[in-house]
């Protein structure tokens, strides 16, 4: 699963990144963006380009009312106010997924007040 600094990566052409997202496509995977991602980071797609490639091959799962209430939730407990990594912590814990990201040590602090379902996600730094 990918948040926005994952995105930015993309964007800008990083070459670690894109090297781990081949090799990811190539294993068979199906990267997620969740769509309050791809709205944090979506512009002008005349400009952006890589960004775009890359999405073409990800599944772009929608926010919707149970999720949204899992993630006010999970915010309320955690005592911090960003439903995006809020939404990417609680979708990848609940799919058991790693989480690609430019902010590992926000991403982990939700995880953690998920309690044992929180345990199921991997944070993975960008590097």
């Amino acid at each position: 699963m990918y948040d926005a600094g994952a995105l930015i990566a993309a964007e800008r052409n990083h070459a670690a990144f894109w090297r781990a997202h081949r090799s990811y496509l190539l294993a068979g995977g199906v990267p997620l963006a969740q769509a309050p991602v791809v709205a944090r980071v979506w512009r002008d797609g005349t400009r952006q380009a890589q960004l775009a490639r890359m999405l073409s091959g990800c599944d772009v799962p929608a926010l919707d009312h149970a999720l949204a209430r899992s993630v006010g939730q999970l915010l309320g407990q955690a005592r911090t106010s960003d439903p995006v990594d809020g939404a990417v912590a609680v979708l990848a814990a609940d799919l058991g997924a790693v989480i690609v990201t430019s902010d590992p040590e926000d991403i982990q602090h939700l995880l953690d007040h998920l309690g044992p379902v929180g345990k199921r996600a991997e944070v993975d730094a960008l590097r």
